[in-house]
């Protein structure tokens, strides 16, 4: 099931830029391997989905999986062959706007050629570039 939150304070909102580089540096638990961000962008629900799926798949149910990301940003889509103006439209989508050094997903509790294998085969699915971290 794709993440969306549960309420907003407002129903839609603007795109907006994404400037900057992350704040907050979070070293890895020891043992565990990061999903790292290098490029600003914006991630949908869609793309976190597969991102579970495949690392879920590849750890075959050890270890464990945290993401650090949330789809919280409501993206709006006018419907097919609609003409300009009469307002925005409904949201269509859910993404979650990424800095660079953001860390995206975190695996923990298994070896790290498993982790790893895992979190390369996932960032093939992601539209942005990003970097694998371990600290073993």
């Amino acid at each position: 099931m794709l993440a969306r939150p549960s309420q907003t304070k407002y129903k839609k909102v603007f795109k907006g830029k994404i400037k900057g580089k992350e704040q907050k540096v979070v070293l890895p638990v020891l043992g565990g391997c990061v999903l790292k961000a290098l490029e600003i962008g914006r991630i949908s629900s869609k793309e976190i989905e597969a991102l579970r799926k495949v690392i879920t798949r590849k750890l075959k149910r050890m270890g464990k999986l945290q993401f650090k990301i949330f789809p919280n940003i409501p993206v709006t889509s006018k419907p097919i062959e609609v003409r300009m103006g009469k307002g925005k439209g409904s949201v269509d989508s859910w993404i979650a706007r990424v800095k660079p050094g953001r860390i995206l997903c975190t695996v923990i509790g298994v070896k790290p050629s498993l982790a790893y294998s895992a979190l390369k085969s996932a960032s093939n699915k992601l539209s942005i570039k990003t970097w694998i971290t371990s600290n073993s």
